[in-house]
């Protein structure tokens, strides 16, 4: 399944993964720019590189996530997230609109959670076809 996942995240990447990648790192940069919102800005860059190439991938909780993840993510909810979710949601329309499309449309829809709620989460490799989401 890894040439799967590779085929799927090369199509991916010349349809929204490079857009969506460059909006994830603009993001960060403001927040490293910021100083106190460097864990934002790290976090950010932790979610471009995921988002650049999701398949074979998946965004889990970490256990030893606590409160401070909760508040930092009402933070970038309020800050970056929602703006960072509506871009999946724009993106993800027009890939709806082609047969080929409907997949990637769907994987869009479903960073969404993850770009809301990014901190308190890792990335890591999954064996379950098309990136077990």
């Amino acid at each position: 399944m890894k040439v799967i996942d590779f085929v799927l995240n090369v199509i991916w990447l010349i349809f929204c993964g490079i857009w969506m990648a460059i909006g994830y790192v603009i993001a960060g940069i403001i927040c490293c720019v910021l100083i106190i919102t460097i864990p934002f800005g790290i976090a950010s860059f932790r979610l471009a590189g995921f988002v650049i190439w999701p398949f074979g991938r998946k965004a889990v909780e970490r256990a030893d996530a606590g409160a401070p993840s909760c508040v930092g993510n009402v933070i970038w909810l309020v800050f970056a997230g929602w703006w960072l979710a509506l871009a999946h949601l724009i993106t993800s329309i027009p890939l709806f609109l082609s047969i080929i499309g409907i997949p990637f449309g769907w994987a869009n829809l479903k960073l969404i959670p993850v770009s809301l709620m990014p901190l308190g989460r890792e990335i890591v490799p999954t064996d379950e076809p098309w990136g077990g989401r």
